[in-house]
């Protein structure tokens, strides 16, 4: 059995530090922590990390994944990886920035609905289910009149930063805790502080 980890967001130098990419970032920490690095997959447009994901005595097969598509077009190299490495759906974790969770705060749960977010929009129509894995990273709603698409191609407030890397952190933490403990049991340790969903 495989687990197929997706970071979403967009690639290239000019979005790498935005908010829409905080999936990419919890990917990369998680790439860290298997020791290795992203790499061009031969037949997918996206960048992976074939590993194992735990620890001796407690790993699973996993593949970490970035892909190079923008990202309301997620959806044909997720679909094409999950063929590739014969992932079912329901071994399927996606990464993603949300709008309506405090910044921060994380949001862990299987299904539901895709919330306006075209990385999410972009995977339900290339698999024709949305029942997958969501590991939801909160970056707040913008302030004041500021259009909510170009709120998330901007980077962090420079306050924020610091508080953004501990949220990518917990965010590759929920992925191991939905893969060895469950979606209770992490819902139960994440899904604590900022707005219900």
């Amino acid at each position: 059995m495989t687990w197929l980890i997706v970071g979403l967001g967009n690639p290239g130098p000019d979005y790498a530090a935005t908010r829409h990419n905080v999936g990419y970032l919890a990917v990369a920490e998680l790439a860290v922590r298997m020791g290795g690095r992203l790499a061009k997959h031969k037949r997918a447009n996206a960048l992976v990390l074939e590993g194992r994901l735990g620890f001796p005595g407690n790993s699973v097969n996993a593949v970490l994944t970035q892909p190079l598509s923008f990202m309301n077009e997620s959806g044909g190299p997720v679909k094409a990886l999950m063929q590739f490495y014969d992932v079912a759906e329901d071994n399927l974790i996606v990464l993603h920035d949300e709008l309506d969770i405090a910044f921060g705060s994380i949001r862990a749960k299987f299904g539901g609905g895709d919330n306006g977010h075209n990385g999410l929009k972009s995977i339900r129509k290339a698999l024709g289910s949305g029942e997958y894995f969501r590991v939801r990273l909160g970056i707040g709603r913008p302030a004041g009149a500021q259009d909510p698409a170009d709120f998330v191609l901007k980077p962090f407030a420079s306050a924020q930063r610091a508080e953004a890397g501990v949220m990518v952190a917990r965010g590759a933490d929920a992925v191991d805790s939905l893969v060895f403990d469950g979606l209770e049991r992490t819902q139960n340790i994440f899904n604590g502080d900022g707005e219900a969903g």
